[in-house]
């Protein structure tokens, strides 16, 4: 996809995750490829010969599931495909946020404007002007097992094309009726094979998935500062960081990170100052390993995000129409199991990074530990200082630790025994949201701590990049003098972290992260 004079223009197949990422973050106007029709036009006329033959083809002239060998005559072919929208359209649970939906849809337009589902070129073109209207329809959270497609929130999304149940047009909720006549775009009659193309898909686990792979970036760029920060609170070594430790292991992240963490504290007076004198051999390992734990991270960050470009730009209906052979095949390209140990392993990373997080705020706030005042406050006793914010943090950090057992190795046949082994892609993905918020929380909470102690060593300062990280704080989060109501201070953090501003001074670090 690439930047058309109106917005962006979508080719299918090549959405990269630069035009994913665009598109979570905001809405922009969207255009088709125009050499894509011709792909559209042959495989709708596909369906229409099978439909003339009468020869039966599954979901086009067919029941569903283990009604596939009912026929269904020709003149009901389009009450088949509404039933189809209205029976499956059951989720339950709160609306997915507009960021999600918008990828949805992308990758729904891009899947069908591959020219392997059989759909008419209206089918796209309603999808697109849903899309440039700021209409997103309303899709329940709950109730897809990530298996034959995402089809419970997938009809809910192809309801709107209907005009039925409800919509967000501009954030507010809305009957999609009353949304589409606003915006002047006319409900759809679903033709054969439609129904089912729309609702067959991964793209509801593979969004979810995405939302999860671009937070987990934020976490890991937001989560090496802060460390690099305490890393300088604690007057911590970088020795560590040498380049020459981490090549002799070999892992590419666990290098990345080094070097990174390296440029990070370059120049700190901070370090400096007990270069000298410092009996201390080693540091806790919250502060010497990072390179080994975030560049594993980084590694398997990575890898999702492979896993998920691919996800993102494939055709996953069934069955699919291959136009030039004139055949119909039924197979399994819906099966989320590809998605769903993408999110697995992102719900491993995010859980790390939070444990790593919690583990350093919890050395800072130890006298022993960091040599600085207890709880991180200049009257202890009288003052709490950091010691619930730590509590805070330790909470979140074993919340994590459940929600990180892996979703894809539980499974519940549905459809009769049809859809014996599904991959539970979509809670795998949905529950990452919830793991992101708790570890921004937790590295926000660092992010005090850290910025707290840099400024006991005061007249001292640190690198370049973290005195820029300290100020950006400072502007947002006053220092810590006596206690005070402390979850504001958190919460503005949080947002730090999870928005992407803890990095944001030093974005050409990270670069390697948004290819």
């Amino acid at each position: 996809m690439n930047e058309h004079k109106t917005g962006l223009t979508l080719r299918p197949g090549e959405l990269s995750l630069n035009d994913l990422r665009a598109v979570w973050r905001s809405h922009a106007p969207l255009a088709l490829d125009h050499a894509a029709y011709a792909d559209i036009e042959a495989s709708a006329a596909a369906v229409e010969a099978i439909v003339a033959k009468g020869d039966p083809a599954y979901g086009i002239n067919t029941g569903f599931g283990l009604l596939a060998k009912k026929h269904i005559e020709q003149e009901q072919l389009a009450q088949l495909q509404r039933n189809l929208i209205l029976s499956h359209a059951v989720g339950t649970g709160e609306l997915l946020p507009d960021s999600v939906v918008r990828l949805i849809v992308l990758m729904k337009i891009g899947s069908l404007a591959r020219g392997y589902s059989g759909v008419r070129p209206l089918i796209v073109d309603t999808l697109i002007a849903l899309f440039n209207a700021g209409i997103m329809p309303a899709i329940p959270s709950q109730g897809s097992v990530g298996a034959s497609g995402d089809l419970a929130p997938l009809a809910h999304m192809t309801l709107a094309m209907l005009g039925v149940g409800q919509v967000r047009m501009h954030g507010q909720l809305m009957d999609a009726a009353a949304a589409l006549a606003a915006a002047q775009i006319a409900p759809v009659e679903l033709g054969p094979k439609e129904g089912l193309a729309l609702i067959n898909g991964t793209q509801v686990s593979t969004a979810l998935a995405l939302e999860g792979l671009f937070m987990a970036e934020r976490l890991l760029e937001a989560a090496m500062v802060a460390g690099a920060l305490s890393l300088d609170a604690a007057r911590g070594s970088d020795a560590p960081f040498d380049p020459r430790v981490h090549a002799v292991r070999g892992q590419p992240g666990q290098i990345a990170a080094a070097a990174i963490y390296r440029e990070l504290v370059a120049g700190s007076a901070i370090r400096a100052s007990h270069l000298v004198g410092d009996e201390r051999v080693q540091d806790p390992y919250s502060l010497r390993c990072q390179p080994q734990v975030m560049g594993a991270v980084m590694d398997i960050i990575g890898n999702a995000g492979r896993t998920l470009l691919i996800e993102a730009n494939a055709v996953t209906d069934n069955p699919l129409v291959f136009a030039a052979a004139g055949e119909v095949i039924s197979g399994g390209n819906f099966h989320a199991e590809p998605v769903a140990f993408a999110a697995d392993t992102l719900a491993l990373a995010i859980a790390e990074i939070g444990a790593l997080s919690e583990r350093r705020i919890a050395l800072l706030i130890d006298a022993t530990l960091s040599g600085l005042p207890p709880f991180l406050v200049r009257d202890p006793g009288v003052n709490s200082g950091f010691m619930i914010a730590h509590v805070t943090a330790a909470a979140l950090a074993s919340e994590n630790k459940s929600l990180a057992h892996p979703a894809s190795v539980d499974s519940l046949p549905t459809s009769a025994n049809q859809e014996d082994h599904v991959s539970m892609a979509t809670f795998a993905a949905r529950r990452l949201g919830q793991m992101a918020h708790n570890t921004s929380v937790i590295v926000g909470i660092e992010l005090l701590a850290a910025g707290q102690g840099i400024e006991f060593h005061r007249p001292l300062t640190s690198s370049r990049y973290l005195e820029d990280v300290h100020a950006r704080l400072r502007r947002r989060v006053a220092r810590f003098d006596e206690d005070r109501f402390f979850a504001p201070d958190i919460e503005a953090a949080r947002k730090m972290v999870i928005e992407g501003e803890l990095s944001a001074t030093c974005k050409e670090l990270f670069a390697r992260l948004h290819v």
